[in-house]
């Protein structure tokens, strides 16, 4: 399966006034080579296993494949994962025909805010709330993987 998304930083803490739901996750992962990245998470009272391939299209796409695993599974496998664990709240953000999912990262990643939209093709147009600030798509620094290994605490201005 082709994931299509376009990603960005946020600006103001207004989608949390639209927001239908948030959730706090926990994920690791087990491989961060770009030809295939592993991810573990936890997500509530579920864990979840996902395959990435290497991005293409100025990196708005990838594939990917997600499975449902026992939280228990996937606790055990986080221990297995590179140092350190992304830790984030994630909103759910309704927006015209599409749903934002916006991540206010936790940790060592604190203080970053990034939104994500998928999309059915890579030139679908959206509706863009004016919280929603530069396009970051295909910026590595932002990819989680690289985020476990690189936090955005570390970053120089």
């Amino acid at each position: 399966m082709i994931e299509i998304e376009r990603k960005f930083l946020v600006r103001s803490v207004g989608y949390r006034e639209d927001a239908t739901s948030h959730i706090r996750i926990l994920q690791g992962f087990l491989s961060t080579d770009p030809d295939r990245t592993i991810r573990v998470r936890c997500i509530g009272d579920h864990g979840f296993l996902t395959i990435k391939g290497r991005t293409f299209d100025q990196g708005t796409s990838r594939p990917e494949w997600e499975y449902e695993i026992p939280l228990q599974e996937a606790e055990e496998l986080l221990s297995l994962c590179i140092p350190a664990p992304v830790e984030k709240v994630r909103y759910q953000v309704p927006c015209g025909s599409h749903t934002f999912e916006v991540d206010e990262f936790l940790g060592a990643n604190r203080g970053l805010v990034l939104a994500e939209v998928e999309l059915r093709s890579k030139q679908e147009e959206f509706m863009r709330p004016s919280w929603l600030g530069l396009e970051v798509t295909g910026d590595p620094r932002y990819y989680n993987s690289q985020l476990s290994q690189n936090p955005y605490s570390k970053w120089k201005e």
